[in-house]
């Protein structure tokens, strides 16, 4: 039957489990997420551009690995961490409404069509992404005072709100805290497939169960996000782009638009740069993917063990006092006598 767990937990219930899985599953892997965005914002310089070789080999990561090493030398094993604080805030607000929404516009779905089947993949991708979009719009300012976090020199760095408030006050305005909305409504199509994935594998690999086992749950949300990561990889280095500070050839100018930084990119660096950190990409979203899913079922699955037991406990509340009623309705009534 559809809606199994939409009808034994409520929406809050699936989207604190979502929230929970998201905020455990980003910190472990937060530090591929931090080199990951300067892997898709740094640019390659030519040498006879400006700087010296060294300078410019100096300011280069040419891998994950080499990424890893650079912050270490040169702001510690806490450069790893740096801007976790506001990325776990907008993870967690994120994976919240987004769990909520979909988990409510999909029992609204079901039950709207009366469906005995589970709906069909274009259903369930279009209900991905109506929720998406409704995260984002309410979510995104958290996220780009992250990207301008992650992207913070160790002698330049800032607090959350003094982040924020450089942004504000920059030549965007209120608005530079919206930066990259567009490119981020496009990106909904991210977790639509990567949500829309795990539902038509769940059904086709292990088909009419209400919880999975951990490496099961792993395997299918690694999977599925694997395959979205790889789609949207070019909208994902465009919108870093766009949230981050603009690179130095600019000489300070913000990008405007998304087409404006698929034109740059590409321009200044070719087609293959926008899928620059592709690795680090699907090693972090295999990563968050997999945990989430598999601490989300877990929580969902004790969810489902509460509310059983709050009900238990309300069932026998109600026969107890249906019980009571019915001997004080005996006391007092009056006696027949044959």
């Amino acid at each position: 039957m559809p809606g199994q767990k939409e009808e034994l937990i409520p929406p809050w219930g699936l989207a604190l489990a979502g929230a929970t899985g998201a905020l455990a599953a980003n910190t472990v892997v937060y530090p591929l997420d931090i080199v990951k965005t300067r892997l898709q914002v740094q640019v390659r310089r030519k040498e006879n551009e400006s700087g010296t070789a060294q300078e410019l080999q100096d300011h280069h990561y040419e891998s994950t690995l080499h990424a890893i090493r650079k912050i270490i030398e040169d702001e510690g094993v806490g450069g790893l961490y740096y801007g976790i604080a506001s990325s776990l805030v907008g993870v967690v607000s994120t994976n919240f409404a987004y769990f909520y929404w979909y988990s409510t516009v999909r029992s609204l779905y079901i039950k709207s069509r009366d469906l005995i089947e589970t709906p069909g993949t274009v259903a369930e991708l279009s209900l991905g992404a109506a929720a998406g979009a409704l995260a984002q719009i309410f979510t995104i300012p958290i996220s780009v005072v992250t990207t301008r976090q992650q992207m913070q020199n160790k002698a330049d760095r800032k607090g959350i709100v003094p982040t924020g408030r450089e942004i504000i006050y920059g030549e965007d305005g209120m608005s530079g805290l919206w930066k990259g909305l567009k490119a981020s409504l496009v990106l909904v199509v991210n977790p639509s497939i990567t949500y829309g994935a795990y539902q038509r594998l769940k059904d086709l690999f292990f088909p009419n169960r209400t919880s999975l086992r951990p490496w099961e749950a792993f395997f299918l949300g690694a999977a599925s996000k694997a395959l979205a990561t790889i789609v949207t990889q070019p909208l994902i280095v465009a919108k870093v782009r766009l949230q981050s500070k603009p690179p130095p050839e600019r000489e300070g100018r913000p990008f405007k638009s998304f087409n404006e930084v698929l034109a740059y990119t590409i321009k200044h660096e070719g087609v293959w740069s926008l899928f620059k950190g592709l690795g680090a990409q699907l090693m972090k979203g295999l990563l968050v993917q997999g945990l989430l899913m598999m601490t989300k079922e877990r929580v969902e699955t004790l969810f489902i063990l509460l509310f059983a037991y709050v009900r238990k406990l309300r069932k026998d509340k109600l026969l107890k006092l249906a019980d009571a009623t019915a001997q004080r309705a005996k006391n007092v009534a009056p006696v027949l006598v044959k």
